[in-house]
């Protein structure tokens, strides 16, 4: 009992990556990748889940190696002290980017399309102050809440795409390769850390329950997210086509907005509570994981207290942006390009290290003992 107190299990692990990830078909992602691929952008996930696989197996069969280490551990004893250092500087780095930009985001999105006379910076703080105290609880906390609201906030978006599938037009979706499909593979390729948050996971590699849960989960979760994707890409086409879509800032608020359920108006009422409840779930995760990283990099031990910092320093970071919807989403592209050479080639230079160094004959002759 008390070996598994503070840490999770496979469900929890499963709904923590879901509803991190999943969140991003509502936000501007989708957007993203409808202007390259236009119409094919549905298809986008299958090729970004296809390269994604060997990165993250690479990662998966060297984190097995220390059942008792994070990622920032693995990459300090893998690299070496200095190499290692910079490495996790550069992950907190682009974690903490992702942090700022994608919270800006969300706040522009509520204040934009529900709250237009709060003051921005008030749901900002308000945004962060929530997920900071769900932060501040561990990530047992966070795994157990997410695993609780997983069922209804997935449910609520099934209900939003049912409907979305019956009022759209099939048509839409033609020509399925769009601009062509080596168009989709190249545009793809290039945002493929779109599903980076699987590189991060291995920091949290040491809360779970059962080390075998971390393979299984991964795997699990990443066809839920990829499907679940796609669908929602396709389902955003059918309603309002490609050329549509480019002129909205978020398809999946516009879609809510504008689908109807009989005599019912406004009932974007109705999902919005259950949006919220998975970005607040996402940014404590988010957080989370940047104070990991920020303790590993000066060695403090109780990276918990540093979760308030944090959080004020991304409130004041986010509202500096005159034009957040147009300058934030410019930021977040690049980042996205930045991003995925590192989330391909750090788990091939953390294998390659653990094969070097002998590793995995040790880990062999381990499990033979």
């Amino acid at each position: 009992m008390e070996d598994s107190k503070g840490k999770i299990g496979i469900k929890e692990f499963i709904a923590i990556i879901i509803l991190t990830i999943g969140t991003k078909l509502t936000d501007d992602t989708t957007v993203i990748l409808y202007k390259q691929m236009e119409n094919a952008a549905w298809m986008s996930p299958f090729v970004i889940c296809a390269i994604s696989i060997l990165p993250i197996f690479l990662l998966i069969k060297v984190m097995n190696i220390y059942e008792n280490k994070n990622l920032a551990d693995v990459i300090n004893h893998l690299f070496g002290r200095l190499f290692g250092f910079f490495t996790v500087m550069l992950l907190w780095f682009l974690l903490f980017s992702a942090l700022t930009i994608d919270s800006a985001v969300y706040t522009d999105i509520i204040s934009t399309m529900y709250f237009e006379k709060t003051p921005v910076i008030m749901i900002y703080g308000l945004l962060m102050l929530v997920s900071a105290f769900g932060a501040k609880k561990g990530i047992e906390h966070i795994g157990s809440v997410a695993w609780s609201v997983i069922f209804w906030i997935k449910l609520s978006l099934l209900a939003a795409l049912i409907l979305t599938f019956m009022q759209g037009e099939i048509l839409f979706l033609f020509p399925i390769f769009g601009n062509g499909a080596w168009e989709v593979v190249k545009e793809s390729s290039l945002r493929t850390s779109l599903n980076a948050e699987f590189l991060y996971l291995g920091l949290i590699f040491p809360y779970l329950k059962n080390k075998k849960d971390y393979k299984k989960g991964t795997w699990i979760a990443l066809a839920i997210i990829i499907t679940e994707l796609s669908f929602s890409l396709a389902a955003f086409i059918m309603l309002f086509d490609h050329k549509g879509i480019q002129l909205m800032d978020f398809p999946f608020h516009e879609t809510i907005r504008y689908i109807e359920i009989g005599f019912l108006e406004n009932i974007e009422t109705f999902f919005f509570p259950f949006w919220l409840i998975a970005s607040f779930i996402r940014f404590a995760f988010y957080l989370y994981l940047t104070a990991i990283l920020f303790g590993s990099l000066f060695s403090i031990r109780n990276f918990e207290y540093l979760l308030p910092i944090i959080a004020t320093l991304v409130v004041f970071l986010g509202i500096i942006p005159e034009n957040p919807t147009f300058t934030i989403f410019k930021l977040r592209e690049r980042l996205l390009f930045i991003t995925t050479p590192i989330f391909i080639i750090l788990p091939f230079l953390l294998w390659a290290a653990a094969k070097l160094k002998g590793e995995f004959k040790n880990e062999k002759a381990k499990a033979s003992d």
